[in-house]
């Protein structure tokens, strides 16, 4: 099993015989090199969207349609793309399981907004989520954009995931001192990797409080592209 950062909020999970891209955004992104986009997405089977912010979402229409894949996300939005994109979609909710073969996908709770412009305004197409994956004896939390909430306990208590791949860049979701007050409250994490950092300025670019408050907790700083290996 693989996790692979794909630089702000989007990863790369290579797990139980699929490759799934969450929240894959590449045009833009300052952190994803032009000339590395095709190996970023090369063998992808399944894109995941935790909600609907421009760096989260912007690419996942096109590369859908690129690659011929499906969008897994809530029903409301995946309904209409279907409808109007053209596109295979998997479409279910909070508290529901999809089987993508080999890999199941919870969808659960997180604590932010989800919308996009318009010339007429913020668009709303559902609400902001996260996800637990379980393949090859691994329970992921992937958190999504979101801060601390009590639903985490829920979480564990369901799930008890062994590796938390959690929001950690402050201003617009939890910072290093949230997100370790989360894992150390809610969570028996064996690994923790953060994400949503180091993207701008104006986020938190190092996780040396989270690794110090996290003791017994793996914390692994993610490099773009680099494969975090997991037996």
């Amino acid at each position: 099993m693989q996790i692979i950062w794909l630089g702000h909020g989007s990863f790369r999970y290579a797990i139980g015989g699929k490759v799934l891209l969450v929240d894959p955004w590449l045009t833009g992104n300052p952190m994803m090199p032009e000339a590395r986009h095709e190996e970023a997405i090369q063998g992808a089977t399944h894109i995941l969207l935790t909600h609907a912010h421009f760096d989260h979402v912007i690419d996942v229409l096109p590369l859908a349609k690129k690659l011929g894949i499906p969008v897994v996300g809530q029903y409301d939005l995946m309904g209409h793309w279907e409808a109007t994109e053209g596109i295979e979609t998997i479409g279910f909710n909070k508290g529901g399981t999809v089987d993508l073969g080999g890999v199941r996908v919870t969808m659960v709770n997180a604590v932010h907004s989800s919308s996009f412009g318009t010339e007429a305004g913020p668009n709303v197409p559902g609400s902001e989520c996260g996800f637990v994956i379980e393949g090859e004896g691994h329970s992921i939390y992937h958190s999504g954009d979101t801060d601390v909430m009590s639903d985490m306990a829920i979480i564990h208590d369901l799930h008890a995931p062994d590796i938390g791949v959690l929001s950690a860049g402050g201003h617009f979701t939890m910072d290093m001192r949230r997100t370790a007050y989360a894992a150390k409250k809610f969570f028996n994490f064996k690994t923790l990797i953060p994400g949503h950092y180091r993207t701008f300025p104006i986020l938190e670019q190092s996780a040396e409080l989270l690794a110090r408050e996290l003791p017994e907790v793996e914390v692994i700083e993610p490099e773009v592209l680099e494969p975090i290996r997991f037996t």
